[in-house]
């Protein structure tokens, strides 16, 4: 696999395991918002818990998801990050609001789907994390 391509794989893969993974976890402690006023009024209305809940169990899914993505799981786990960000713009739309964040969501999607094409190729081409770290160091 050409080494420019390898580069891309990486950060895309530390970038889209690590962000999900500290957002989900940030759903827990709310330092970088109040994640709970992203949530659309209609997705109130229809889940049985409260918001908070719901972000806490968001958080969890986005916390093993990052984890997916960076324990190897890369391919699978961008395809999931990619569908949940797009999720979460069409929640962003229904709100009326934060019509900026639900772009940035569909931005970032596609850089999630890019991944999981280049994890495909990666796969195809029998390249593995070990083989990769190997062809680094030579």
């Amino acid at each position: 696999m050409d080494r420019r391509l390898n580069t891309a794989y990486w950060v895309l893969r530390i970038g889209l395991g690590v962000g999900p993974f500290l957002a989900g976890l940030d759903k827990f402690f709310n330092f970088l918002t109040d994640w709970s006023m992203y949530l659309s009024p209609m997705a109130t209305k229809v889940i049985p818990i409260s918001a908070t809940t719901f972000m806490h169990i968001v958080g969890v899914v986005e916390m093993v998801v990052g984890l997916a993505v960076l324990a190897g799981f890369t391919r699978i786990g961008a395809y999931v990050v990619m569908v949940w960000l797009i999720a979460i713009a069409i929640n962003l739309v229904t709100t009326g609001m934060y019509y900026d964040l639900a772009v940035r969501d569909i931005e970032i999607a596609l850089g999630a789907f890019a991944l999981a094409r280049l994890a495909e190729v990666r796969e195809t081409a029998g390249v593995n994390d070990l083989s990769s770290m190997r062809i680094k160091a030579a």
